[in-house]
């Protein structure tokens, strides 16, 4: 075969830039022992390229459409619409026609397909693109399925996929469409499955929906699908609708929606059996692509076909899932995560840079998911000696949090029971090191030490600064991660955590004391404000001092009136 027809075998997870995530993805699929995909082709975005080409007036279309915001609607959507109508209207070259009916020619050119649009940017594991160009079901004869072809290809400037990508921020010249060609399933019953419950985003169940009849009549949300959950091989959950209508394959072509009998439309769709053979099909599935897949299957004579498979991209990544870190625990152990960055004030993500930071210089292991960092608690919370301390400390700072642990320590077996302690070892890595218990002994309640501990880190700081104004280069980044390594000694100074729970303790007391005596709300709080040495003050004060600066020109207030972000 050319570059513009490709058999499913001659494709594989590489080739999404000639067949489209889609394609991509039905290829691998095809090969793996115990997955029925329906035979077919895919008609590449080659083809698409040169027919493209010879559509001049679509550059200038382009430009205006690149010009125009999410926001301009009206004009998005006549933008649009005329693109689509340019694109229909092209002729398809000869060579490209002949090698499309050959291919048919070879499968059954009597038979029906299916034609599925397969775009280079979509089924990514960041952005689904999900429904946004067209598919069509039970297309008969090969002149029709070359003219649903040009249909697909126009699709990928329907207006909710120009917005989608103008919200991802990419190009429309960047995006190019495949086209799968394959051979129609009439099915008695069709859905999706979702190897992770997208309500709950638990990795551990899987969420079946199931409709009789063809699966685009669940999926355009015509139909109320049953739903089943399904977690280690046992169905936990079976919900069944009323289902009134259902989609069929017609043997003209084509389809038709058809009234169900009263006592199909609260039949259960899938048997037992099948809710549990469609389930060990999505482990299967999510094995070879390494993530949790959206799968669309359906059913016909008692046979599972699947007809799609993407990442899902609506779970928050698991913390630490990518990375290689020492300590990582095998993924049968429960892990719960504590976003560190919140206890801070600090909600949206971080930079690449401030994480590393962060990782190099914490005390215990911090992992990384979503821009953010997190610790797992689950050996705290696992002992009985530190649990107490964990809740109430992190409780005293975040009241959310502490009930968020409550509930995790009210599901019954979820954390085992934590292995012996070697006393003064650090719950987290099992190093030598102060336990959280020893704190109150550690610390010394003399408040001078406060000072002698401020001038220490200054010292230090000081001579930080005349070590990086004397080195460049390499040597300069060597001395810096080895002074990252030097100051995450300094910060696990039993002193001074001492000395930082000290004062914890003592604004919860007065915080509670003051509240049951005067009936006042967050007093030391508001005392924190005022205290020398308080950095978030400092920089409230400073900024104040800013604003006094530019009050009196108004340009300048006006700028920082619209200004976000980073350009503040």
């Amino acid at each position: 075969m050319s570059s513009y027809v490709l058999g499913f075998q001659d494709v594989d997870r590489a080739d999404r830039a000639l067949v489209g995530g889609k394609g991509a993805n039905l290829a691998e699929l095809s090969r793996l022992d115990g997955i029925r995909v329906p035979a077919g082709f895919c008609v590449t975005t080659e083809a698409y390229r040169r027919v493209m080409a010879a559509a001049p007036a679509l550059d200038g279309l382009l430009d205006r459409l690149a010009r125009l915001r999410v926001e301009d609607r009206a004009e998005l959507r006549k933008l649009s619409g005329e693109i689509r109508r340019v694109v229909e209207a092209l002729a398809m070259p000869d060579d490209i026609r002949a090698e499309i009916s050959a291919a048919l020619a070879r499968l059954g050119a009597a038979d029906a397909y299916a034609v599925r649009s397969s775009a280079t940017a979509e089924d990514l594991p960041g952005a689904s693109f999900a429904g946004q160009q067209d598919t069509v079901l039970n297309v008969r004869g090969t002149d029709a399925i070359l003219a649903q072809i040009g249909k697909c290809w126009a699709s990928l400037f329907t207006e909710r996929a120009v917005i989608y990508r103008m919200q991802h921020a990419i190009d429309h010249r960047d995006v190019f469409l495949a086209v799968v060609v394959q051979k129609m399933i009439a099915a008695q019953a069709a859905g999706i499955l979702f190897t992770a419950d997208p309500v709950t985003a638990n990795r551990k169940v899987l969420s079946i929906d199931a409709g009789f009849g063809l699966g685009e009549a669940l999926v355009s949300g015509r139909v109320n699908p049953d739903t089943y959950k399904v977690r280690d091989g046992t169905i936990v959950d079976k919900r069944i609708a009323t289902k009134t209508v259902a989609l069929y394959a017609v043997a003209e072509g084509g389809t038709l929606v058809r009234e169900l009998a009263p006592a199909q439309q609260t039949a259960q769709v899938l048997a037992d059996a099948q809710i549990l053979a469609l389930a060990r099909l999505g482990r299967t599935i999510e094995t070879h692509f390494g993530c949790p897949q959206d799968i669309e299957w359906c059913l016909a004579d008692d046979t599972l076909s699947i007809v799609q498979s993407r990442p899902i991209t609506t779970l928050y990544p698991i913390p630490g899932a990518q990375e290689d870190v020492d300590d990582a625990r095998s993924d049968a152990e429960p892990h719960v995560y504590i976003s560190v960055a919140h206890q801070q004030m600090m909600t949206d993500a971080m930079k690449p840079l401030g994480i590393s930071v962060w990782q190099l210089t914490a005390a215990r292991p911090m992992f990384a998911g979503g821009g953010r960092l997190f610790v797992d608690v689950a050996p705290d919370l696992a002992s009985p000696a530190r649990r107490n301390i964990l809740v109430n400390v992190l409780g005293k700072s975040d009241p959310l949090i502490r009930d968020a642990l409550m509930t995790v320590l009210a599901r019954e077996g979820f954390l085992p029971p934590a292995p012996a302690e070697q006393p003064g070892a650090s719950p987290a890595n099992r190093t030598p090191g102060p336990a959280p218990a020893s704190f109150e002994t550690l610390a010394d309640y003399d408040p001078s030490i406060v000072g002698e501990l401020i001038r220490r880190s200054q010292s230090s700081l000081d001579a930080l600064q005349r070590e990086i104004q004397r080195r460049s280069g390499p040597d300069l980044l060597d001395f810096i991660l080895e002074d990252i390594r030097q100051l995450k000694q300094r910060l696990a100074d039993p002193q001074s955590f001492g000395v930082i729970m000290t004062g914890m303790n003592a604004s919860s007391w007065l915080n509670e004391t003051m509240l049951a005596w005067l009936g006042e709300k967050n007093v030391a709080d508001t005392l924190s404000h005022s205290a020398p040495n308080n950095v978030t003050s400092e920089m409230g004060l400073a900024l104040l001092d800013v604003a006094d600066v530019i009050r009196p020109f108004p340009q300048v207030v006006a700028y920082l009136e619209q200004a976000a972000g980073d350009n503040v």
